[in-house]
């Protein structure tokens, strides 16, 4: 009769093979830990475009946008709806209306855990890079652009939607993350210098052309010098006066990088912003804020309520915002008591070299988000387009100093004839708003974006926080030295995680090798394996003791 034990032979045997089935389990498993740890990137998915709309089946959409607490954006907003809703009957649009672009991002990373993103949403670049880092959550755009019958300039639009070439291709390139279109432009801006040039005037200076840094700093430390003997300033007869406040200091940081051509990040992710460049910066600023020359927003309030009561002689702000700026300014929300009679200049951000003038390119950009059914996903890209039509984009760059993005609507004779009205009245076509427009029309060529990429926001983030932080701590008497600059650096690099962040442009770059792992990462995976092979030899020969007592 045959025995139901294993012999001793096939016994070893069997135990040979468990100890090398596990040694290849975790072989196997740390292998994956190694590919998952610095393989290849997720790709960017694809999407088909369906054969056609149906037309016959009610769909309804999400549109999420900012408005600025503007009555005429939200006019403009609720008409293009209400005329395309007409063209497509069976779509309907659901608008949620924001008054800051940081609660749609927020709002859609928490969205994006639930699946309830909306369908179309104005946002950012540096945004839409985050939520890149989701699986599937926002359209790439490309096959969706070339269709021929649905895309740009496609021949079944029931509107006069622009082609490809009708974009200002400078607009449109600032939608690709990582060579993937995933961003149509919606309105563009840039930053503006506004001058209260009666104040300048009266001491004793004439506002040039261009500014340069030098200029508006050694006009802002004279502005602070002379005060009445009952403590109020001489030049405004007031108690309160800061002669230069900057709205957004991460651009203000940015920009100064950028005009000194000193670094700030490359375009694979690699952070360069802690440099010598801009610690001396953020030593002149320091000086400058010890003066009482110099404030921001952050710290001491929006630039146009100081610019409208003549407490400021320099606000920069977006020229999104011109309305609010000026004596006249029809959306300006201070009290009738404290408003000024001045004259308004409008003038590039300070530049470090007058004949290179270094502008950031800004606004917004319509993304759409990924859904089940491409009836919907379609849906969304027909509602998208339609906000490229010249009567929308007409009708919202006249609510504010922002800029068309497309060629047919800047080159339009109602565009034209708007421009020609500047000054004609204190709403539509005030003058101190087509100016801001003007100054970006101007100087397209000037124009630079940042680097876009999973984590470029929390650099953008970091870059206002150096100023920020500076400026606060000279308030409070903080010594601003070499070790308060270290210690800034580290904190904030810290902070926004800046010391983590991958060198990789974007979650969906297409298969990029990644290179050598990092040497430290690469022994303490080796470590790892070691102890878990030294755990099955445990495990093996602890069985070997057991079948020798037996």
């Amino acid at each position: 009769m045959r025995s139901i034990f294993p012999s001793s032979s096939s016994s070893s045997s069997l135990r040979q093979n468990r100890f090398l089935a596990i040694l290849l389990a975790i072989i196997l498993a740390f292998s994956t830990i190694l590919a998952g740890c610095h393989g290849s990137e997720k790709s960017a998915q694809s999407f088909a475009v369906p054969e056609n709309f149906d037309e016959s089946k009610p769909v309804t959409i999400t549109f999420w946008a900012k408005n600025d607490t503007n009555k005429n954006q939200t006019a403009v907003y609720k008409k293009a709806i209400e005329d395309f809703e007409k063209l497509y009957p069976n779509i309907t649009v659901n608008m949620k209306l924001y008054t800051d672009y940081q609660k749609i991002y927020s709002d859609i990373i928490t969205n994006i855990a639930t699946g309830t993103t909306p369908d179309v949403a104005i946002t950012y670049p540096d945004h839409i890079a985050s939520y890149l880092a989701g699986e599937n959550v926002v359209m790439p755009l490309n096959e969706l652009m070339a269709d021929e019958k649905y895309g740009l300039g496609g021949s079944e639009l029931k509107y006069d939607g622009p082609n490809q070439d009708e974009l200002v291709e400078a607009f449109l390139d600032e939608g690709i993350i990582a060579g993937t279109q995933y961003a149509l432009p919606f309105m563009r801006s840039t930053e503006a210098l506004y001058i209260n040039e009666t104040l300048v005037n009266k001491l004793g200076y004439t506002v040039p052309d261009v500014v340069t840094w030098d200029w508006i700093w050694e006009v802002s430390q004279k502005a602070v010098e002379q005060k009445n003997p009952d403590g109020t300033y001489a030049l405004n007869n007031q108690k309160v006066l800061i002669p230069f406040i900057y709205k957004s200091t991460d651009n203000m940081l940015i920009t100064l990088l950028k005009q000194q051509n000193a670094g700030y990040s490359d375009e694979t992710g690699k952070v360069e912003i802690f440099n010598d460049t801009t610690r001396a910066d953020l030593e002149e600023i320091a000086g400058y804020t010890g003066d009482g020359a110099f404030s921001t927003f952050k710290v001491s309030g929006y630039p146009a309520n100081f610019l409208n009561a003549s407490q400021t002689l320099f606000a920069v702000d977006s020229t999104a915002g011109a309305t609010w700026m000026g004596a006249d300014a029809p959306l300006s929300d201070i009290a009738e008591d404290a408003k000024t009679e001045f004259v308004t200049a409008v003038r590039p951000v300070p530049q470090v070299d007058e004949e290179n003038i270094e502008m950031i390119s800004q606004g917004p950009s319509l993304a759409i988000f990924s859904k089940d059914d491409p009836q919907q996903v379609l849906a969304a890209w027909l509602f998208s387009q339609y906000l490229l039509t010249n009567e929308v984009q007409l009708g919202y760059a006249k609510t504010e100093g922002y800029l068309p993005v497309t060629h047919k609507a800047l080159e339009s004779a109602e565009y034209q004839d708007y421009l020609a009205k500047a000054g004609s009245d204190n709403d539509e076509h005030y003058s101190v708003k087509i100016d801001a427009a003007k100054l970006l029309l101007d100087h397209l060529d000037d124009t630079f974006t940042t680097p876009v990429f999973n984590g470029s926001m929390s650099l953008r983030s970091a870059a206002g926080e150096l100023v920020e932080d500076v400026v606060k701590s000279v308030r409070r008497k903080i010594p601003v030295d070499d070790a308060y600059f270290d210690d800034l650096f580290s904190k904030v690099s810290t902070l926004y995680h800046l010391d983590q962040t991958s060198p990789a442009a974007s979650g969906v770059t297409l298969n990029r090798n990644l290179g050598p792992m990092p040497a430290s990462s690469t022994a303490l995976l080796g470590i790892l394996v070691l102890v878990w092979i030294g755990i099955a030899i445990y495990i093996w020969k602890s069985g070997l003791l057991k079948e020798k007592k037996r």
